[in-house]
């Protein structure tokens, strides 16, 4: 998404980054202290506590953009932005990221999430881990997702729906690296070290699984226990999963 430099009168960004007033008179953009160009870590955060990496360059003249890359917020700047402009654009865009983030669905067939999961298997894992199928099941209420190394197959639980895709994206990866190791060994865990929300949406998870606890039968188990038979083909030798 981009957007071009004028004060924002109408949006409400998330509370952790708020958005700068538009009431506030600024001088022309431009003027002030110039940043290096390059990529820079800057001091606000996203609602979620990760860093926001402020990329400068000269190819930009005049607007700015906000991105996702490799997890990461990414907020573009024009080479000319001050210092001072950059303090009140990247919470602001940093917002809107996360507010557009938020609202993409999603994937509702197994062929999206089958696409899914090939693009997180190429970012993170080097594509060493290809599924020959992904798909949504109903049966699965003990796991959020399960995997058959054997078969090269993964299930994802329609409870998962419901929830943001940066927890999405790391049930498909856990899943996924026990394509490549069938156990939860340093080398398994070594494999998702490179996600950047991988310790937030654990938490997430084990909130969910605390509220689910209270709700539907048989969603009260402990995370990364043995398999069990829930589903048709989560069972036998190599079967994997990561439970609610």
């Amino acid at each position: 998404m981009a957007a071009t430099p004028s004060n924002p009168a109408s949006s409400t960004p998330a509370s952790s980054t708020p958005a700068p007033r538009a009431s506030r008179r600024r001088g022309p953009i431009g003027t002030g202290t110039k940043g290096p160009l390059g990529d820079s870590v800057s001091q606000h955060r996203t609602s979620s506590g990760d860093p926001i990496v402020v990329r400068r360059t000269a190819r930009r003249k005049t607007g700015l953009a906000a991105f996702w890359e490799n997890g990461q917020a990414v907020i573009a700047v024009p080479a000319r932005l001050s210092l001072e402009d950059e303090q009140y654009w990247v919470p602001y865009m940093a917002a809107k990221l996360e507010r557009s983030h938020a609202q993409r669905p999603v994937p509702a067939s197994d062929h999206a999430l089958l696409q899914r999961s090939f693009d997180l298997s190429e970012t993170y894992l080097g594509s060493r881990a290809r599924p020959e199928s992904v798909r949504w099941v109903k049966n699965q209420n003990g796991r959020w997702g399960s995997a058959t190394p054997a078969r090269r197959t993964i299930r994802i639980s329609h409870h998962v729906q419901g929830m943001p895709e940066w927890v999405l994206d790391y049930i498909l990866l856990h899943e996924l690296a026990h394509l490549i190791h069938p156990n939860h060994s340093r080398a398994f865990w070594a494999e998702l070290a490179s996600y950047p929300k991988l310790e937030t949406a654990k938490a997430f998870l084990q909130g969910a699984s605390f509220a689910a606890s209270r709700n539907i039968a048989g969603m009260a188990q402990g995370m990364d226990e043995e398999p069990g038979d829930e589903n048709d083909d989560a069972t036998g030798e190599g079967a994997t999963e990561i439970h609610n």
